[in-house]
């Protein structure tokens, strides 16, 4: 027990407003021929689950690919009245299964699981990310993404259905801000 608890106060101050969940991280299904070309441009955040990194509204990411086959990411978001950007780098961690991708906004830090759940690469995107503590819990990200600022409700319930059934607790997810986007700051 002490042993858990030194755990805990190592790793609390990076999961900060997170929800841990006991277990290691679920292993859901990615998306299948995943093409990262495809999947470059423009995506819109339409949900999530909450994070401490994502306080603004109007959140976008732009992937560019880059000619050794990463990808140059920008993600932006309003703050208090400012436009806020942060860019980093995503790759290909195993190339046998291309859908699973790392980011890394900081060269000193590791890449952070990114996968693509799902996509159609014209309209939306279900995106899961999760960080395993040592087997004992785990933290994790979900976002469904879209090529313009609003979705379908019926397309928003889909994506939550596919989490769902990939033993990802979406029931915190939130829609995102993407009202005012357009207006100067």
């Amino acid at each position: 027990m002490k042993a858990l608890l030194v755990v805990l106060a190592l790793f609390l101050p990076i999961i900060n407003a997170q929800v841990p969940h006991w277990g290691p991280c679920p292993e859901p299904v990615t998306q299948p021929a995943f093409n990262l070309k495809k999947f470059m441009g423009r995506w819109f955040e339409i949900a999530k689950l909450p994070a401490q990194f994502e306080r603004g509204r109007c959140i976008e990411t732009n992937f560019t690919l880059k000619l050794d086959g990463t990808a140059h990411v920008v993600s932006s978001e309003i703050l208090k009245g400012e436009l806020k950007t942060i860019e980093g780098t995503a790759v290909v961690e195993d190339k046998r299964n291309p859908a699973k991708l790392g980011i890394s906004f900081s060269y000193v830090l590791p890449y952070t699981p990114y996968w693509i759940l799902s996509t159609d690469y014209e309209n939306s995107a279900l995106v899961y990310s999760c960080t395993d503590v040592l087997r004992l819990f785990h933290v994790d990200f979900a976002w469904i993404l879209g090529r313009t600022r609003s979705l379908p409700a019926a397309t928003i319930d889909h994506g939550k259905e596919v989490f769902t059934n990939n033993n990802i607790d979406v029931s915190r997810m939130i829609l995102s801000r993407q009202q005012g986007c357009d207006k100067d700051l």
